[in-house]
């Protein structure tokens, strides 16, 4: 194992997780979505919480992992309005979030493909959008999250390294050119102050002016 891998793991591991995230991390693997990681999961809720975040969009659910740690990190009675194509991912989040002790009315549960969600919720009303949901929507996703963002919102990207592809310019599939086409988008917007962490699968950071 390279050095660079080794430091990976040992940050990965660095936090255990507890009951309720690993249990919420097996029902992913049964529906087949994919969580986030435990590096970044962690570095989303330090992040919440050092904004004090009462309000947040999630654009993919899952089976609530990202979300317990969203709920973990913002300010009491914060809610998360988080977007879902599939109902049973609602199901198993709402499920994942009762077991971490938080009440149903902490997050606002919205099943339906994120692009047609996305454009009935208020301009600039949240404090934190976290995007991570279908790769090739990524930059859709990401001009509905300048919109939403408030002045000094936090904008939060998953898989922003996508298993190693996106900084390989070798790789030109669909998915690994909508991320990437996605990064340099946030890298040449003068409104966002960013920063690209090597978290879980690369968790893509910024502050929007």
């Amino acid at each position: 194992m390279s050095i660079e891998a080794a430091n990976w793991a040992y940050a990965e591991d660095f936090v255990e997780e507890d009951r309720v995230v690993l249990e919420a991390r097996d029902v992913a693997d049964e529906l087949g979505c994919v969580p986030v990681l435990p590096g970044a999961s962690r570095a989303i809720q330090v992040l919440a919480k050092a904004m004090k975040a009462t309000t947040a969009v999630e654009i993919g659910t899952g089976a609530g992992v990202s979300l317990t740690y969203l709920l973990r990190g913002m300010a009491p009675g914060g809610v998360v309005t988080t977007i879902d194509v599939e109902p049973e991912h609602h199901k198993a989040a709402r499920r994942t979030i009762a077991a971490a002790g938080f009440a149903p009315e902490r997050a606002r549960m919205i099943t339906g493909r994120a692009l047609d969600v996305l454009p009935r919720l208020t301009d600039g009303g949240y404090d934190i959008v976290l995007i991570d949901a279908r790769k090739s929507e990524y930059p859709a996703y990401l001009e509905h999250a300048m919109r939403l963002l408030r002045s000094g919102g936090l904008l939060l990207i998953d898989n922003a390294l996508w298993h190693g592809r996106v900084p390989d310019p070798a790789q030109r599939d669909k998915d690994t050119t909508a991320v990437r086409e996605t990064l340099k988008a946030v890298r040449e917007d003068e409104r966002l102050t960013i920063a690209l962490l090597d978290a879980g699968d690369g968790l893509l950071a910024a502050v929007k002016e």
